[in-house]
């Protein structure tokens, strides 16, 4: 498990794509436990390639990134399922299965990692509570709004109470009402300890939050500031 109170640190990060493209160029970042961090920039800034880069869905070109103590700059492809048990990741587009349940899709995030059927039965009603959608679990997620398709994406990756929460562009499908219940529910998460990292371009979520803003541009952090705003 992951307890050091830097959650986060990324030292001299840069990302070089085989085309020539320039993802990030030398980020220094660190994150503390239990903050809630806006990541902010307009298309092409870098924000999902940090994203990317924390999940070890890619590799840093240069520079390294330590997550807990431990440094995942190289991680071993065996190492990579563990690692994302501890950071749970919320995308834009929800990847529900459409022929399972809300309850079955949040319970086979625990299935495929073995979890008990005791301990899914006990913990997915939990979770349920936390995403306010107690009323929906035996609904198909073609009988639920976008917003409530992405509290079940937020359920299920809670469901190994990750110590940071990844969440990349979340609200980015959503109307006004769907986009707000969303980041209460994500600064409810944080206000029990878990550390929120939120990628997006959207300036009004930002600015209403008035916490951490780290802005990218063109692969380069601009600005970083404690309580901040977007004003890009």
């Amino acid at each position: 498990m992951l307890y050091y109170s830097r959650m986060i640190t990324i030292k001299g990060v840069s990302k070089l794509y085989t085309d020539g493209t320039v993802g990030l160029k030398n980020i220094h970042l660190q994150i503390e436990a239990g903050e809630f961090a806006s990541i902010v920039g307009r298309s092409g800034s870098g924000k999902t390639t940090l994203a990317k880069l924390l999940i070890a869905e890619e590799s840093p070109t240069r520079g390294t990134i330590e997550i807990g103590g431990w440094n995942i700059s190289r991680i071993r492809q065996r190492d990579i399922p563990l690692l994302r048990r501890q950071i749970g990741v919320v995308f834009q587009d929800f990847k529900l299965l459409p022929s399972r349940t809300v309850f079955e899709n949040i319970a086979f995030a625990l299935q495929v990692a073995g979890a008990p059927p005791a301990h899914i039965r006990r913990v997915v009603p939990q979770l349920l509570e936390i995403v306010t959608l107690e009323d929906k679990a035996h609904k198909y997620p073609v009988q639920l709004s976008g917003g409530e398709q992405q509290r079940v994406v937020i359920a299920r990756a809670l469901v190994h109470r990750p110590k940071i929460i990844v969440a990349d562009e979340p609200t980015g499908n959503l109307d006004a009402i769907n986009t707000d219940e969303v980041i209460e529910i994500l600064k409810r998460i944080n206000r029990f300890g878990t550390t929120v990292l939120l990628v997006t371009h959207n300036r009004d979520i930002v600015n209403r939050l008035g916490k951490r803003v780290i802005v990218l541009e063109d692969g380069e952090v601009v600005s970083d500031v404690k309580h901040g705003k977007y004003r890009l």
